[in-house]
């Protein structure tokens, strides 16, 4: 499993369905699993977990910087 790939799948997924973003806000690790079909080990399910939520939050700061450099006309 190509772990980097997953991950960006996923968020795709996330952020774009605001139910499924708030049930893993709630269960990270029910969702994921779900999404993935596959039920791994606590170890490795929260690694994933964490890659996730630090992809989401880049996204979202890229968003926010993307919005400033918008008002500065760049």
């Amino acid at each position: 499993m190509d772990i980097k790939a997953k991950i960006e799948e996923i968020v795709k997924k996330l952020t774009s369905d605001k139910n499924l973003m708030a049930k893993f806000e709630k269960n990270p690790v029910s969702v994921i699993e779900q999404l993935i079909g596959i039920d791994l080990p606590d170890e490795q399910i929260n690694q994933l977990i964490d890659g996730i939520k630090a992809k989401i939050k880049l996204d979202q700061v890229g968003d926010v910087l993307g919005g400033i450099g918008k008002l500065f006309g760049k």
